[in-house]
Formats: C-alpha cells, structure tokens, sequence
C-alpha cells in the first residue's frame, strides 16, 4: 500500500517498554504490532499514528533510527533508596510538562523586568534549620503559630498556598498527567517535585495523595527552593530518602509546622495525637511523624499508626464522589499565579492562542470558559 511506512522494529520495542507495557501483553492485545517487529507487515501511517498515542510517544520518534537517550531532568529521592534514575512515563512527562511552562514563564517574566526571588538558594551553604525556618516564615508574612488562627488544618493549608503562589512560587496539584484522567500518578512513586528557578520556581503536590499528607509536602518543596536544589522525591510512609539534603528538607518540614519547644510543651500536657492535630492545625499524620522524630512514639509505633491512618484515609476517599468541578480543579492543576501570566500574556498579543493551548493543557471553548469565569 502507498502509506505504508518503514519503522525499525528496536523503536516499537523500546516505546512499548518505555510506556510501561509488557511486550507479550501488549502484542496480545495489538497483534498487528507484533508483525510489525517480526518484518511481515508494514504499519500505514495512521496506524503509527495510532500506535504513538497509546504509547504516549510523539508521532516523530518512531522514525528515529535508534531510541534516543532520555535523562531525567532533576535528582529523583527514594525512601527505600538514594536516587533513582527511573520514573515511569507520566511521572516523566509531567516533569517535561512542568518544565515547559517554567521555561515559557521565565521568558516571560524576564522580558516583563519581573525580578529574581531573593529567597531562591538562599541557604545553600548551611543546613541551619531554624534560620531556614525562620527565613520561610519571614518570606511568607506567618508568625511561628501562624495555623491557630484558623478553624481546621485544611484552611491553614489553603492560606499557605495563597501565601506561597503570592510570593511568586508556583504551586500545582494534580494526579493525572495533564488533564487525562486514565493516566494517573501513583502517590507510593511520587508524592512530588519541585523545580527550582531563581524567577520562576514550579511545585507539584500529587492531587491524589491523602489532603492530610500534602501538607508536609509543599513545605518539604519549600525547603528545597530555599537550599536550592531541585529533585523530586516518593517519601514513602512519609520517610526521606537517605540523603543529606532530603534530611535537611524533611527537618526543616518538621520544625515549620510543628516547632519542637511548642510541641514539647501541649505533649508533655497531654500526650495525644488528636490534641495535638487540633493545636497546630496539621493532620495526625503530620503529628504522629514529628511525635517519632522526638523520640515520643517509636519507629514501629508510627508505622502501625501509619498503616491504621491510611485505611482510613483510603475508606474516606472510597466513599466521597469521583465527580468535581472542571474548572475547579483546573484551578489547581495550573496554578491562578500561573494562569493570570497565561491570560495577561495572550491579552498582549505575547502569546498566541495555539502556544496558550498547549501551556495550559487546554483547548478552545475550555480555555476560553476557564479564563472568562475566572479572569
């Protein structure tokens, strides 16, 4: 046939592998893949075309003569490890995602004489975690107990956001690379990363962890904007990996939502997790992981609390309706400090709409829908 085309056969393996297939059980699925690699058969070219969106791969790449070395971008931390140099493919694509806007926005930004964010690596060279601390709280205008003037730790975390996007930090939640809800971020591989510029810093909160837990993940970011190093990290039972500088983050996490001397003082009073949860406005979770670090609860303590606290986070996730807001929640996946650059920047003429299409992960009438209810 005349549209059919040559594709060497090493290409389909590795896109298959790379997306996270098993070759077998994606060629029983797809037999004509399989002739394809074996040489009797020749896809045509929407067929490839086909065949690149189910491995999430750009159509181009498939007629590379060889796979291209891929390298990810930032440090990756394990809690049962160092580094790791493997993700899966929508952990990877959402950090290229990621590092698009970064790299729209810092142009962006730059050409609009927006100026560097002092507080950007600030403490590189020290791991003195209350002058981090204290630099942070200073940043974001928060007293040492900042949280008590809220009602439950949920509006604590949302002021914090607000605080935090307000000094120019960009903040995103999602669970799904990009909008596409059948391509979901597993929490136990990534709980999140954070990509840190000297004008435009990017942080991603996977959406799909426990509310309670994120908490300790956007400082532990913060943390890392402040020492100036990105990476992106599983924090598996809310450990850190054996790192220096994800101690350090962990440390520094710790000591912002629940200072040690205050701690000491409501658990020598009462020696419960509840209390204290309702004292600092942070989760048990949160609690329980600073009680372990203070030698109140032991290690096998905190995990069995773990274990017991996840069952019921699980059975009160298992109960609350999949549906949402759209818009709402692209609110959160793009960030609104992030948006109203977007929106001010297709206003001007800065930007055309078809790179705005792409930047937001949105198209036509949503795009303009999202932007007229909320800008």
């Amino acid at each position: 046939m005349r549209n059919e085309v040559n594709v060497n056969a090493n290409i389909l393996t590795w896109a298959i592998a790379r997306a996270g297939y098993e070759l077998q059980t994606f060629t029983e699925r797809f037999p004509n893949v399989q002739l394809w690699i074996e040489g009797e058969k020749k896809p045509t070219v929407k067929q490839l075309e086909e065949f690149s969106k189910k491995v999430f791969l750009p159509f181009g790449y498939l007629f590379l003569p060889e796979p291209p070395k891929e390298h990810l971008p930032i440090s990756f931390f394990r809690s049962n490890g160092i580094k790791g140099e493997k993700v899966s493919i929508n952990v990877y694509d959402t950090i290229l995602l990621m590092q698009k806007r970064q790299d729209w926005l810092r142009d962006y930004l730059k050409d609009n004489d927006f100026d560097q964010l002092s507080f950007v690596g600030k403490f590189r060279n020290t791991t003195d975690v209350q002058a981090i601390v204290a630099d942070i709280r200073n940043t974001l205008n928060l007293t040492e107990n900042w949280a008590s003037q809220f009602k439950t730790w949920q509006e604590a975390q949302d002021h914090l956001v607000l605080q935090i996007e307000d000094k120019g930090i960009i903040t995103v939640f999602n669970g799904v690379v990009e909008n596409n809800v059948h391509r979901k971020i597993p929490v136990d591989e990534c709980r999140g990363f954070v990509l840190v510029d000297e004008i435009a810093p990017f942080m991603f909160i996977n959406n799909a962890d426990w509310k309670s837990a994120q908490m300790f993940t956007i400082v532990h970011e913060l943390a890392h904007i402040w020492t100036g190093h990105s990476a992106g990290f599983d924090f598996r039972k809310l450990q850190p990996a054996d790192d220096p500088i994800e101690i350090l983050c962990d440390k520094v996490a710790a000591e912002f939502l629940v200072p040690a001397t205050t701690f000491n003082k409501v658990w020598n009073h009462n020696a419960n997790i509840q209390n204290a949860s309702r004292f600092f406005k942070v989760s048990e979770i949160v609690i329980a992981r600073r009680a372990m670090d203070t030698g109140k609860l032991t290690k096998g303590q905190f995990f069995a609390f773990y274990e017991e606290y996840s069952n019921r986070e699980f059975a009160k996730n298992e109960q609350q309706s999949s549906g949402g807001d759209f818009y709402a929640t692209t609110k959160k996946r793009l960030s609104l400090t992030f948006a109203s650059h977007i929106n001010n920047a297709v206003k001007s003429g800065n930007l055309l709409y078809r790179d705005a299409y792409k930047l937001t992960s949105l198209k036509g009438d949503t795009f303009q829908n999202f932007f007229s209810k909320h800008f």
